[in-house]
């Protein structure tokens, strides 16, 4: 009887080692390029500290956020801080950032027949925009920085096409999901496309940049999750992303169309 008593008493503290030493599972929602790749290439370090990821691929910006809500996902990454308090100001959402890792100069792109240049850009080009607020106003603000059109005073980061106070070239801007952009430029004279976008695309489509957003205007984009979740793992998970060694993956792994933070 003792010895099945020990029997017991051992397989049960065997159990309990093993379930003390099993890796803390997260769950991350994210865009394909460059965000789940970068949590990829996070894997290794996070299991080091005992951390299982299991990346949830996205291709819009409404889900991720959604199923972060209602609890389908412990955090996301593929936003920026204004889109992120746009979204819960409009859908209720209680989400809030973890930490900033990277930023992704958004760019102006040309229609490879037509191999525009800023100053050659013809009086009423057509150009694609993101249509989602917060990224249709950076469009807009990068649009003229360049010159090419003047927004209101008062625009600011929530610019809209009804806030181009001067059009001299009369140029044509159209709206479009921002996932769609890319696909657009093969219709359109340029677009303006967001970096992770153009990446997924591949220069082969978007080709390379004929303007880019200056690092003060472009916009970090972030770890979020929900309001009041202070679990370490996911303090973390934000340590990893934002070390040394993921710093000089992404320079190494992007050059200058993914930027980190730190």
């Amino acid at each position: 009887m003792k010895k099945l008593i020990t029997v017991a008493l051992a397989l049960v503290l065997v159990a309990a080692v093993a379930t003390a030493c099993a890796a803390t599972k997260l769950v991350i929602g994210a865009s394909s390029t460059p965000h789940a790749e970068i949590l990829e290439a996070a894997k290794d370090l996070l299991a080091a500290k005992d951390i299982e990821l299991e990346i949830v691929i996205f291709d819009d910006y409404v889900q991720p956020n959604l199923q972060l809500d209602s609890g389908d996902l412990d955090a996301n990454y593929f936003q920026h801080i204004p889109y992120l308090e746009s979204f819960c100001a409009d859908n209720g959402t209680k989400l809030v950032s973890a930490g900033a890792v990277h930023y992704e100069p958004m760019g102006i792109y040309t229609n490879q027949t037509k191999n525009y240049t800023i100053d050659t850009i013809p009086d009423g080009a057509v150009i694609a925009v993101p249509n989602d607020p917060t990224n249709e106003a950076r469009a807009l603000n990068l649009l003229a920085a360049q010159g090419l059109i003047t927004l209101s005073n008062d625009a600011g980061t929530n610019a809209t096409v009804l806030d181009i106070a001067e059009n001299p070239k009369n140029i044509s801007v159209q709206e479009f999901e921002a996932a769609a952009v890319p696909r657009m430029l093969a219709d359109v004279d340029l677009a303006v496309i967001n970096s992770n976008y153009a990446l997924q695309a591949g220069v082969e489509v978007v080709g390379t940049a004929i303007a880019v957003e200056s690092s003060d205007i472009a916009y970090p984009n972030v770890i979020a999750i929900r309001e009041g979740d202070d679990r370490e793992e996911l303090k973390t998970l934000v340590e990893v992303l934002q070390s040394d060694e993921m710093v000089q993956w992404i320079k190494d792994t992007y050059g200058t169309s993914v930027v980190p933070t730190k």
